[in-house]
Parts: C-alpha cells; sequence; structure tokens
C-alpha cells in the first residue's frame, strides 16, 4: 500500500469530484475517530478484568480447556458456540477490543461463492452482505472458495465469521476496510491475493465508484477504526498480508498464522503522514511462521504493543519501523534464523542512530532463542509507554500453548474447536 489510490467517486464526474471525496472522507474519518484512541489506563483495567473474570468461570466448571489465551478462552471451549455465535464479539482484548461487528444485527447467510458483477452484486454472496448499510453478522452455509474480481469494499458493523466451514478468499480481489468502523474478521483463509482495479466497484446499496490499481493487500485497513482481526490464516498476497495506513487506530490483530509473505505487515502511511501519530495497534497471540522475510510489522509514528506472539520465522528481521515510533514488546518468543547476519529482531529503516536512539523501543520478558537479540532504545518514558499497553503479557514460556490455535480454526458445529 504505497499511494494514495483510494478515492471512490461516480462515474460520471471522476475529476471533478475526487478531491472532494477525500475532503468527505476524511471528515467522516476524523468523526469516526474521534475517540478512538484509549485511555491506556483504562484499557489495562477493563483487559485484567476480562481474563479474571474468564479465569473465574473456569473454575466454576463453564470451559473445560483453559489455554491462557482470553480470546479463545472466552468461547472456543464451549462445545454449543455455534448457538450463540455473537459472544465471540464481547471477546475482544487490546486496542481493538471495543469492534463490535454486527453484533447488533442479524444473521446473513452466504450461499453463494460467486462474484461475477462488483457493481450488482447477487444476493447470497458474500459482496452483497458486506456492502449493507445496516450492522450483519455473516456466516457461511457450506465450504467454499470466493475468487473476488475487485477488492471486497465492506461497510461499517460487519462480521464476516467464517467458524464451522472452510472459506478461502483467494486467487484474485482481497478485503478492504476504508473509512468506515466496527469490522471483525475471522476464521478465514486469505491467499494469493492480486492487484485489481481501474474498474467500478459498489461500497453500499446506494453508491459505487471508480478503483483505481489496488495493491493486493490480503487485508487493507485504510482510515478505519475500531477493527478486530481474529484466527485467519494468511499467505502469498502481492503486497501485504494486513496493512493499516492513513490514521487508522483501534486495531487489533490476533490469533493469525502468517506465512510465505516477504513484507507482511505495514502500520503507518508513510514517515511524512503524521495523521497516523494517533495510531494504536495491538499485535497478540500470533503466529509468524514458515517463509516470512520482513515486517512483523513494520511501523511509522504510532503505539504498538506486540505481545505474546511466536516469531519462529524471519529472513531479515521481524519488527522494523521509522518516523519514531512506540514499540512495546512484551512477553513474545523470538526463533532467530540460522543466518548468522540476520539474528537481530528490530530493523530501523534508512535513520541514523543519532536519531533512532532517542525512540521508545523496549522489550520486556521476551525469549530470544538461537542466538536472537532484540536492540532497545530510548529513555522509556512511561507515558509513551502507557500509549503502547493494551493488555497485560502473559509469560513467553506460555506462548506455544497460548498461540497452537493460531489461524483459521477446524471447528465443526457441534464440536469442541
Amino acid at each position: 500500500m504505497r499511494s494514495l489510490r483510494r478515492g471512490m467517486v461516480k462515474q460520471s464526474s471522476y475529476r471533478a469530484q475526487t478531491t472532494q471525496q477525500w475532503r468527505r472522507g476524511w471528515k467522516r474519518l476524523n468523526s469516526l475517530n474521534e475517540h478512538a484512541v484509549d485511555d491506556p489506563e483504562e484499557v489495562v483495567s477493563m483487559v485484567d478484568m476480562s481474563i479474571k473474570n474468564s479465569t473465574e468461570r473456569r473454575k466454576l466448571g463453564f470451559f473445560s480447556c483453559g489455554t491462557g489465551n482470553p480470546i479463545d478462552d472466552c468461547w472456543r471451549c464451549d462445545p454449543n458456540w455455534h448457538q450463540n455465535r455473537k459472544r465471540l464479539a464481547d471477546c475482544g482484548i487490546g486496542f481493538g477490543r471495543n469492534a463490535i461487528g454486527g453484533r447488533d444485527g442479524r444473521f446473513y447467510v452466504v450461499t453463494d461463492p460467486g462474484d461475477d458483477d462488483p457493481v450488482t452484486p447477487r444476493p447470497g454472496t458474500l459482496r452483497h452482505a458486506v456492502i449493507q448499510d445496516e450492522p450483519l453478522w455473516i456466516v457461511f452455509k457450506r465450504d467454499m472458495v470466493i475468487q473476488l474480481k475487485q477488492e471486497l469494499i465492506m461497510n461499517s458493523f460487519k462480521t464476516i465469521d467464517g467458524r464451522g466451514v472452510n472459506v478461502h478468499i483467494a486467487n484474485g480481489a482481497c478485503i478492504t476496510i476504508q473509512f468506515i468502523t466496527n469490522v471483525i474478521i475471522h476464521g478465514l483463509h486469505i491467499h494469493d491475493c492480486k492487484p485489481t482495479g481501474n474498474a467500478m466497484v459498489r461500497s453500499s446499496p446506494s453508491h459505487y465508484g471508480w478503483r483505481t490499481i489496488a495493491d493486493g493487500d490480503g487485508i487493507s485497513i485504510f482510515g478505519s477504526s475500531h477493527i478486530w482481526v481474529d484466527h485467519n490464516s494468511l499467505s502469498s498476497c502481492a503486497d501485504g498480508l494486513v496493512d493499516a495506513v492513513m490514521g487508522s487506530t483501534a486495531i487489533t490483530i490476533s490469533n493469525n498464522h502468517l506465512t510465505h509473505h516477504n513484507e507482511v505487515m505495514l502500520l503507518g502511511h508513510s514517515d511524512s503522514y503524521t495523521r497516523d501519530k494517533q495510531m494504536q495497534v495491538t499485535i497478540a497471540y500470533n503466529h509468524f511462521g514458515e517463509g516470512l522475510i520482513q515486517r512483523m510489522p513494520r511501523c511509522r509514528h504510532g503505539y504498538f504493543h506486540v505481545v505474546n506472539n511466536d516469531y519462529t520465522h524471519w529472513e531479515m528481521y521481524a519488527i522494523g519501523g521509522s518516523a519514531e515510533p512506540t514499540i512495546n514488546s512484551q512477553g513474545n518468543r523470538y526463533l532467530a534464523p540460522t543466518n548468522p547476519f540476520a539474528k537481530e529482531v528490530t530493523k530501523r529503516v534508512e535513520t541514523a542512530a543519532s536519531q533512532w536512539k532517542n525512540w521508545n523501543w523496549r522489550s520486556e520478558g521476551d525469549l530470544l532463542l538461537n542466538g536472537a537479540y532484540f536492540t532497545p532504545s530510548g529513555a522509556g518514558a512511561s507515558a509513551s509507554y502507557a500509549k503502547a499497553s493494551s493488555l497485560g503479557a502473559k509469560s513467553s514460556s506460555m506462548v506455544g500453548s497460548i498461540t497452537s490455535g493460531a489461524g483459521a480454526l477446524p471447528c465443526r458445529r457441534g464440536r469442541q474447536c
């Protein structure tokens, strides 16, 4: 995601309305994100209470498989999870914990994997579901592979819930979250996403517009807030697997399995784009696995809590950044590659040491294996790390258990998963 390519305008007035469209988009973005940046003390207090309540319920016998993963322990151990799917919306953690998705709407069942017409999508297709103006909890009737002709442009207050079936979004365009709020994406296989565009695409029942060339991200988050990306398997896309830019904030990326990709995750549009200083992202309980090279994530400007992830593969580096981001790494397991020149977890991108020495990057309780080392910096300003703290980290010795179910789960209805 490298350019300001995202404006949507009506076909009849493409050039004339471009600037006006962007102004409307930013006005809407400011409204959506006004209260998205959290009071960090409130976040930690609420998360700790959630974890405590989950632990107490397990003691009472409500759950049979405590993993130490507070998201999974909230819903996954119940064999009747499929009878109360919307419970998932109450299980969020981190900066994106308030993303309710389609909790307050009806269920929409996707029955048709087709995507023949991005301007006039058929009822029963995923595209028809995500563009609706009302809140929707979207589920799938059966296993399916969805090959999108153009970007899947979502509307606010939607959950895409792939539990219980095997759903692939692959070999075409993938998911775009632009100028909206409250989205949950859970339980999908997203892979082999390709650049698309120079086409008309519908974004709501009342509007469609011209899309320029898309980069081919798996999930593109653009000017949006209250987003939760959980338990997906992502690999082999043309650009990023999950990218968040242009003033996006209040995001949690959790329990995903990421493999076979170069530039994995970009958080922040450019070094000169200072609107991203408000960005707060939690990256928790993910497995960064086989065939990854760099950007897990690559950060700019904002506040990033990297907590209890399992890093088993990288070729260049794991965590990078520029433009003075605050990075709070806690309780992760970093297994360095055999290459003696790639042992460092961290990389300051195209920045002199005289500058980055003042950036607040810290490692607390991380397990550093096979020669891995994390280069900290900064004076450790408490206020800065408070803004990059979103939940209590577990011991790095628990990472194996916490991340054992990362990725799209092989859940079936009526079974523990």
